[in-house]
């Protein structure tokens, strides 16, 4: 197949003409004296910290998923082992045999947002070459096979006896669908999501996408609900009813102390999730999460400008409630080796993510 010629499908134009690509502080530029006049009020540019006081820096930054996973009732999530960085790939094949986790597997580093780094299983092989390529601490989990996956926006006001659901974000994994003729690679460059994961996946998935589906297989090329991976975010708020919330406010609640977050679950249907049934928890993130659902590509700039400012307000009531409770914020010196910490980190995931493992 030819390039593409259509200029619209260029990365730069992709990029260019879809705000939900930008980069994070082009998104937040416009709105960051809001939240700098929500810390003024709090006397405090960390108070975020307050918000979920069982996780570290409230679940902002930095915070170990070991550390989360604790916290989350072993039933709600994925079987999981966490290994520290210079562990012995057989040693870690072993232990995942004995704890009845089977491939596909999930490897994760420990610390890491935006879906960096995450990398599907497939055999000894594949585990053995992530294990010896981690400069980081990191865990293997279990691959949950519902073919649903949803980030569900939770609060709960300290002090009031039920939760609520801000946002629901519905995701779609890259995938194509064959026509028999077109190897993976060429049926991507026809999507312009797409297109963006390309130079990723020649670096770390050659073999994938010079294979050619048979007309009608659909094939799941990035098995991850990350926007930054190519996933589909759409919107799912408007069908949040009581049942729902009546469910995901009783998860929320086994979960001390949890009060502002988002949370990524695999489940099987909408109507077994709605009756506390057939789901996992794949991620719990705390005060650093964001309303997913904006990046809808129906939704306009403006909507996601209004939905980041409608959660940054929740944070901070939430966050000085905990806080006339008794629960501290980050003083500056610990807010700044937060930042710090987190630059370095993000240093390392880069390059993790570039390793072809």
């Amino acid at each position: 197949m030819n390039q593409i010629q259509d200029w619209k499908n260029k990365p730069f134009w992709i990029r260019l003409l879809h705000w939900e690509y930008w980069s994070f502080h082009t998104v937040y530029l416009p709105v960051y004296p809001i939240f700098i006049f929500l810390c003024l009020r709090a006397r405090s540019f960390f108070f975020f910290a307050a918000a979920n006081p069982s996780i570290k820096n409230g679940g902002f930054l930095g915070e170990s998923k070991k550390d989360i996973y604790s916290l989350v009732p072993p039933e709600l999530q994925p079987k999981t082992i966490f290994f520290s960085k210079d562990s012995q790939p057989p040693l870690v094949l072993d232990q995942l045999i004995r704890a009845g986790i089977r491939f596909p597997m999930i490897g994760k580093p420990d610390i890491g947002a935006r879906g960096r780094a995450v990398k599907k299983l497939e055999n000894a092989e594949e585990l053995f070459i992530y294990v010896r390529s981690s400069p980081v601490d990191f865990h293997i989990q279990e691959y949950i096979s519902y073919a649903k996956e949803a980030g569900i926006f939770y609060y709960r006001i300290p002090g009031q006896d039920k939760g609520n659901i801000s946002g629901i974000v519905e995701k779609e994994f890259l995938k194509v669908r064959g026509d028999g003729l077109r190897n993976i690679r060429d049926l991507l460059k026809t999507n312009p999501r797409a297109v963006l994961q390309i130079p990723r996946l020649e670096f770390t998935e050659q073999t994938m996408l010079n294979r050619i589906p048979v007309k009608g297989e659909e094939c799941i090329v990035v098995p991850y609900g990350n926007h930054s991976r190519g996933a589909l975010f759409l919107d799912g708020s408007l069908s949040v009813n009581e049942r729902l919330v009546k469910t995901i406010d009783g998860v929320c609640r086994q979960i001390p102390l949890f009060y502002f977050g988002r949370m990524d679950i695999r489940y099987e249907s909408r109507e077994l999730l709605e009756a506390g049934k057939s789901f996992s928890i794949l991620e719990v993130n705390g005060a650093g999460s964001e309303p997913t659902h904006m990046y809808d590509p129906r939704h306009s700039i403006f909507f996601a400008w209004r939905e980041i400012v409608r959660h940054w307000i929740l944070l901070f009531k939430i966050s000085r409630a905990n806080h006339r409770l008794g629960y501290s914020y980050l003083t500056v010196r610990e807010g700044l080796q937060m930042f710090r910490k987190d630059k370095s980190d993000s240093k390392i995931l880069a390059g993790m993510q570039n390793k072809s493992f």
